[in-house]
């Protein structure tokens, strides 16, 4: 059967993004519904399939409601169209946590008290504020996607239960330290790699991830821009970010090492087999301890980006554009580090 048939009648196909069985259905509103089986085994999709459509006719027939159970939900949530989100790894992390809590539970027995108690659970842990409001908010995401996509007929408990969360960090390094921390990287022979991420990161303010799965057909060394698009980006728009004289070195590194390991390699970042680097976090830990500099995480080169970009008199809008942030509100953190900051020179505008 044709995908094209497959998608438009009962049935399985396969979708170029994903490694699973699709399943093409009626659900209980008399709909069209396209869903993730989440298993690449044949028999196993057809039987979910059959499961599926039986439940839909007893809902048309008989107003039946099938049992939703917790694991059925985020399992197929987080390997359905959802993986189109911004932070599938944060996803991830976050299910995680809900699982040993809500696995095997009815999504129809699990009230406010229960979302309640889980709060108070992981604040009793010391867990912050922000990281249980994505716990929460991924429970809630996947119950309005359920609702709105696949017709489940399921409550949603966790709607409107963020807790207020302090002021974001603005921890920030001078122009001297960052210095400091750039030659400290070129030194570590396990990852050759961080220098020009760190040069990067200081002086485009791109997230860790925009960077590290930045390829080069999105990097226009002739235009002086790097463009991401709505799906590498965290507020999901589209942006063009300037490379200065730092930021072209970063990348004419990248482009050599490239060219004497891996020439046929898409990535910015990537080993010497040509593979995506995919995290830096040990060698980033190794670097900014013998460099002397304490309490600096790796998202704070994109604060220190900002910081300097308000010390050298760029207007805020423009560095909420720059810096890609939703609003101006986040960008006023740093209005008063203008003040505090010597130096007036724009990083996208050093030479």
């Amino acid at each position: 059967m044709s995908k094209r048939i497959a998608r438009d009648q009962d049935g399985l196909y396969h979708r170029p993004d994903s490694p699973y069985y699709w399943a093409s259905y009626i659900d209980a509103r008399g709909k069209r519904t396209r869903q993730s089986t989440g298993t690449q085994d044949r028999k196993e999709a057809e039987a979910l399939l059959s499961k599926w459509k039986l439940e839909a006719h007893h809902g048309r027939k008989w107003g039946e409601q099938p049992t939703r159970i917790f694991d059925e939900l985020m399992l197929a949530y987080l390997k359905g169209p959802s993986t189109e989100k911004r932070s599938p790894d944060r996803d991830r992390y976050s299910a995680k946590n809900l699982f040993p809590v809500f696995t095997g539970r009815e999504l129809s027995s699990i009230g406010p008290s229960d979302i309640r108690a889980y709060i108070d659970k992981r604040k009793a842990d010391g867990t912050a504020h922000g990281t249980i409001n994505r716990e929460i908010g991924l429970l809630s995401a996947a119950i309005n996607y359920a609702r709105m996509e696949w017709g489940w007929d399921i409550p949603n408990p966790a709607q409107g239960r963020r807790l207020r969360e302090p002021e974001g960090r603005t921890r920030w390094i001078t122009r001297e330290e960052a210095g400091t921390l750039i030659e400290t990287a070129r030194i570590e022979p396990k990852a050759p790699h961080l220098a020009d991420f760190i040069a990067l990161a200081l002086n485009t303010g791109c997230r860790r991830d925009e960077l590290l799965q930045l390829d080069w057909r999105r990097v226009d060394l002739s235009m002086s821009l790097i463009h991401l698009e709505a799906q590498h980006t965290k507020s999901a728009k589209r942006r063009s970010v300037p490379i200065n004289a730092h930021a072209r070195a970063a990348l004419i590194s990248r482009l050599s090492y490239r060219a004497s390991h891996c020439p046929d390699s898409p990535w910015v970042f990537c080993d010497q087999k040509g593979e995506r680097i995919q995290r830096i976090k040990r060698s980033w830990a190794t670097c900014c301890k013998r460099a002397g500099i304490e309490d600096y995480r790796v998202h704070d080169l994109r604060h220190t980006c900002a910081a300097w970009l308000v010390s050298a008199g760029v207007p805020l809008t423009e560095v909420r554009d720059l810096l890609g942030h939703s609003s101006v509100t986040m960008t006023e953190r740093y209005a008063h580090l203008a003040r505090r900051i010597s130096g007036r020179r724009s990083p996208f505008s050093m030479a």
